[in-house]
């Protein structure tokens, strides 16, 4: 069931630069669904539209059904998680938890039961009559995130709200922040940069490019099959091959650049694209030396494969990566061994036919 949905919206600053132009999203109750991409590409113009900071230009934003394209903030029962945790330095825990709930005139009685409640949730009981200071990060953020869902929000916002934290407290919070929306079923728009982040917690990830979704799916489904390049660049694949000539014989894609062929089976990495260029990550092509490869191939023909010449080695700790040139072009490969090639040697590259997505 849809609850949120962005129909044809459009976002513009001094009513010329647009950020979002005809903008599409739809978001189901109870789902988590994250925003990413690079600085600039619309992500956190989206989410504060959404959280009603700005107005749309154009289109309409409807809500359970509702119309919601002019209701201002007030009037919208949204959570906001800021990125600074903007904390009141003054307060208590308590009482920057309890803030929304006295705005909204609620009795001390239940204030005071539906702090500790939230409290309880975000593992902070008995932190009460701590101020900010006294709190490390990943503290405060959740006193952030408990000042967002006491309120019951029909809808929670985060804004990169992980970004300040170091490494390891990043992957604590988030798997924190994905308990608490599985554990209260709260329908969740999360925005980031970090694909890692968004991955590990989201149903569903909209991967955005100057004002657009260029892909909305599982993170499963985005990290294997991306659906155009700059998706695929975005997340991980660093080689490319555009090929000149595209057919289709007996359920096979076959694609050509000079005198070299590819055969691609119709996989869900390929299909549904009428492109000619193809992606693969660093870590699914298969190197190694003629005689190597003649016996790993055991008799394929050498199909998908190109020949190629070392050209640097870097050590990356449990493998090393390549730079190798061939008649195709340059291609980084990374494997797992224990003597790296040499500088100059001589190496062949095999693309299994299901690591290779076509992008357009």
């Amino acid at each position: 069931m849809t609850l949120l949905a962005l129909d044809k919206v459009s976002v513009a600053y001094n009513h010329q630069h647009y950020i979002l132009k005809d903008f599409n999203l739809n978001i189901d109750k109870g789902q988590f669904i994250s925003l990413l991409g690079p600085s600039g590409c619309g992500k956190t113009t989206t989410l504060r539209l959404i959280a009603g900071f700005l107005e749309a230009t154009h289109g309409k934003f409807t809500f359970d059904g509702k119309d919601y394209t002019r209701v201002p903030v007030s009037k919208r029962n949204f959570g906001f998680v800021f990125q600074s945790y903007a904390l009141f330095p003054h307060l208590s825990v308590f009482e920057n938890v309890a803030f929304g709930l006295r705005l909204r005139k609620v009795k001390d009685d239940e204030i005071k039961k539906r702090v500790g409640k939230i409290l309880d949730v975000v593992s902070l009981t008995g932190f009460e009559k701590r101020f900010p200071k006294e709190l490390s990060g990943g503290q405060k953020q959740r006193v952030a995130i408990a000042r967002a869902l006491v309120i019951e929000p029909d809808l929670l916002l985060f804004d990169e709200p992980l970004s300040n934290l170091d490494a390891n407290l990043r992957t604590h919070m988030r798997v924190e922040i994905r308990r608490i929306q599985q554990e209260l079923g709260i329908t969740t728009v999360y925005v980031s940069h970090d694909q890692e982040e968004c991955f590990s917690i989201s149903d569903q990830v909209a991967i955005m490019n100057n004002g657009v979704i260029e892909q909305l799916d599982r993170p499963s489904t985005i990290f294997k099959y991306p659906k155009t390049e700059f998706v695929a660049r975005f997340i991980g694949f660093s080689n490319f091959i555009e090929f000149t000539e595209r057919m289709e014989q007996d359920g096979e894609i076959l694609l050509k650049v000079a005198d070299t062929e590819f055969r691609l089976t119709r996989h869900a990495g390929t299909v549904g694209s009428t492109g000619r260029k193809c992606a693969i990550r660093p870590e699914d092509i298969s190197i190694a030396t003629t005689a190597e490869m003649a016996a790993e191939q055991a008799g394929d023909g050498g199909i998908n494969s190109v020949p190629g010449v070392i050209k640097l080695s870097t050590f990356l700790g449990r493998s090393y990566q390549y730079v190798i040139n061939t008649m195709l072009g340059e291609f980084t490969v990374n494997k797992e061994m224990e003597e790296p090639y040499a500088n100059g040697q001589k190496v062949l590259l095999a693309f299994p036919d299901e690591k290779l997505v076509i992008v357009d």
